[in-house]
């Protein structure tokens, strides 16, 4: 029952992430022991169901690093079935106000705080009634992360860091750079200097901030900024690059497709 990744996170203990997007149980399982603190499940951009999501939460049960789940949209129907499945940790996708923010929290809660449905008999999450006092306990392990990526989500931020409930604000490096007219370069000086003031009131409200940047010189910018949760990579990519890599040693056909210097993921 324990959630050791919010434990982490209030104790201001930086957590080193990996994002998931393969949906595949085997694969999440591979990475489950390469040491990372947490592992992001995507259910936004990778082709993940209430299924895969399940299969992968298993997979990554017996090790150290702890699951995240990310949740196509902010609707508490997928909300409640995710936190059945046993997921603790949700990080909660396009966030713009204080009132998508309280919806967030809601879902993740069971009444009278929130509107998490109670079906505990069929759940994963109380081992199927097995955890003694599940229902009582449920809602002090669970940590809700919002997502962050625009314009108005940034405009919107000091009320958003108010809803109690709120552990954390992840900020969307890719789509708030886009939305900002640099699409393809959240590199660009107003973008990072956007970031920066993010973390800066995110930390001043006692609350958790997070981000995804593979390039490793502006994971560890982040992480001096003072981000304590950050995803350093993307399985889709380790794959995709090592393998044009060693396919580029014994061949002439390979085409540089990304700029490793812009790219978030």
């Amino acid at each position: 029952m324990i959630n050791t990744f919010k434990q982490a996170l209030a104790a201001k203990q930086p957590q080193i992430g990996l994002w998931l997007g393969l949906a595949s149980s085997y694969s999440a399982e591979v990475v489950a022991g390469a040491g990372f603190h947490w592992l992001l499940i995507d259910g936004e951009h990778a082709p993940n169901d209430v299924r895969s999501v399940l299969g992968q939460l298993q997979a990554i049960a017996p090790y150290a690093s702890q699951p995240v789940v990310r949740p196509p949209w902010n609707d508490a129907v997928i909300i409640k079935q995710l936190l059945d499945t046993g997921a603790q940790t949700l990080l909660i996708p396009m966030i713009q106000n204080a009132e998508d923010a309280r919806n967030a929290v809601k879902a993740c809660h069971y009444p009278p705080r929130g509107i998490r449905g109670v079906g505990s008999a069929l759940a994963r999450a109380s081992r199927w009634n097995r955890v003694p006092n599940y229902l009582q306990q449920a809602d002090d392990e669970m940590c809700v992360l919002v997502q962050i990526e625009t314009r108005e989500g940034v405009a919107n931020l000091d009320e958003i860091l108010a809803v109690e409930g709120v552990d954390g604000v992840f900020i969307g490096p890719a789509d708030l750079s886009a939305d900002m007219g640099y699409m393809g370069n959240p590199a660009h000086p107003e973008v990072q200097a956007t970031i920066d003031r993010c973390i800066e009131k995110i930390l001043a409200a006692n609350k958790a901030p997070g981000i995804l940047m593979a390039n490793e010189a502006q994971a560890q910018r982040y992480l001096q900024r003072g981000a304590l949760f950050v995803a350093v990579g993307v399985d889709t990519t380790l794959l995709a690059r090592s393998a044009e890599a060693l396919a580029a040693r014994f061949t002439s056909s390979l085409s540089q497709s990304t700029d490793g210097q812009q790219s978030v993921y």
